[in-house]
């Protein structure tokens, strides 16, 4: 049970930030149109050597994951 209580309080004390990349998945609908959905993000390391991927979804039909940086509006929360 004190290993639970250590974890909560590491988590309590973690800074929020923005995501470095938002995760879209992008299904190819013929030679010239695709859908793009968000399906998640990704946040640099403190040591710049990589990132954490969270996936809310995960594309089953073979579509392509794609990392892209926030734009202004999603930055800014919209």
């Amino acid at each position: 049970m004190a290993r639970n209580a250590n974890y909560s309080r590491k988590e309590a004390r973690r800074e929020t930030k923005a995501p470095s990349f938002i995760a879209y998945a992008v299904t190819e609908k013929g030679e010239d149109k695709s859908f793009w959905t968000r399906i998640g993000a990704a946040w640099d390391h403190e040591d710049g050597k990589g990132l954490t991927l969270q996936l809310d979804l995960v594309p089953v039909n073979g579509g392509r994951i794609v990392l892209r940086t926030p734009s202004e509006d999603q930055e800014k929360g919209a």
